[in-house]
């Protein structure tokens, strides 16, 4: 399943995601979603996740992005949050770095290339298209 994504997103990264249909895009996002996002913005997006009440701040429906910026999802705006590149703040502290966890959990078993790097990237657009198919 790993060398699996890594290859379909370092296919998708040289295409632009032509030739991969939104369904599968939307399932690889989902699951990396269910994995790692639900337990705090819920299975819907809605900010109601199990951990959401532990919280110290209000943890954001992600249903309403698109709406919060006059229409339009800030696709890189939302990359960016996940991969850490812009603060988030939740529970008292940024949100998890999942760019810095993504690269983690590739570690080692690809060193010499870049694949793990694409992996990476790939796992963070597919959450990111995933985010963008729950808008209202």
């Amino acid at each position: 399943m790993k060398q699996i994504m890594a290859r379909t997103a370092v296919a998708a990264l040289f295409t632009g995601f032509s030739f991969i249909g939104a369904a599968s895009a939307d399932d690889a996002g989902k699951g990396e979603y269910m994995a790692y996002c639900a337990t705090c913005h819920g299975e819907a997006g809605l900010g109601d996740g199990p951990m959401a009440e532990f919280m110290s701040l209000r943890v954001p429906d992600l249903t309403t992005i698109t709406q919060a910026n006059d229409g339009v999802f800030p696709f890189l705006q939302v990359v960016h949050a996940i991969d850490g590149r812009s603060g988030v703040m939740a529970h008292g502290r940024e949100m998890p770095v999942w760019g810095n966890r993504f690269m983690t959990e590739a570690g080692d078993a690809m060193a010499g290339d870049y694949s793990h790097v694409y992996e990476v990237r790939g796992r963070i657009l597919s959450l990111a298209y995933y985010i963008e198919s729950l808008q209202k």
